[in-house]
């Protein structure tokens, strides 16, 4: 960040709808697939500057329960990018000492894909950097429910009362247990929606949305979110 800028407050926790990737392509000729192959490319590229400017958390909206709906084509090229993601990710970041995790319902992926998942979160378990949040096969709707089947459950077994839940209570058993609400969600693509991104988490979150597609996101568009979110009266409800 720039030397004018070091005095923001950085946020704890960004959260980023990670969208333009299909029409980047379209705009220039290319099958929609081979944008998401760029969009990997940016992915790495942000998730160490964003680690470099001293937040904590980034939960990166990677592969929604909705973009199953996509043409086959863009899904198994997707996967694909999992998939070489995945192996890259046993040494990506190490040096960075970003720790990686996976949120969302990893049961709907292949195996191999499943195993991959596992182990890069093990290898990565120990760093003691930024966690970086990887939301795949990830929805809001679909983490709340599953949130309150498991209070349902705990309440028939005895374990909890439920007149007596608590927001605590349904925030534990989210996938991001633990860990602060994000202060700030961007979303690249121009568009202004949540698109079922952390429903629960951002109840509180500054919005920024740019019309950069995501491939042509840089670390000055980072910088630029940022400036805007200082530039916010964060009230929580008050006055």
């Amino acid at each position: 960040m720039k030397a004018s800028q070091e005095k923001l407050y950085i946020p704890e926790h960004i959260g980023i709808i990670m969208d333009g990737n299909g029409r980047w392509a379209k705009k220039r000729g290319l099958p929609r697939p081979v944008g998401h192959t760029y969009g990997a490319k940016t992915f790495k590229t942000i998730t160490r500057y964003i680690s470099q400017q001293g937040v904590k958390f980034l939960t990166l909206y990677a592969f929604s329960t909705e973009n199953w709906k996509r043409p086959l084509e863009e899904v198994n090229a997707l996967m694909k990018i999992f998939r070489q993601y995945l192996i890259d990710s046993l040494t990506d970041f190490r040096e960075d000492d970003i720790k990686v995790v996976f949120i969302g319902d990893r049961s709907a992926f292949a195996p191999d894909i499943i195993d991959m998942i596992n182990e890069t979160e093990e290898v990565a378990k120990d760093r003691k950097g930024m966690q970086l949040n990887i939301a795949m096969n990830y929805g809001g709707r679909d983490e709340l429910l599953s949130a309150v089947k498991r209070l349902c459950l705990e309440a028939k077994e005895g374990g909890i009362d439920p007149s007596a839940i608590t927001e605590q209570d349904i925030s534990s058993r989210l996938y991001t247990a633990g860990q602060p609400d994000p202060d700030l969600i961007i979303r690249t693509g121009g568009e202004h929606r949540l698109s079922n991104f952390m429903l629960y988490q951002a109840a509180y979150a500054e919005f920024y949305s740019t019309d950069t597609l995501w491939p042509d996101f840089k670390p000055e568009d980072v910088d630029k979110a940022i400036l805007e979110f200082n530039k916010r009266n964060r009230r929580f409800g008050g006055v």
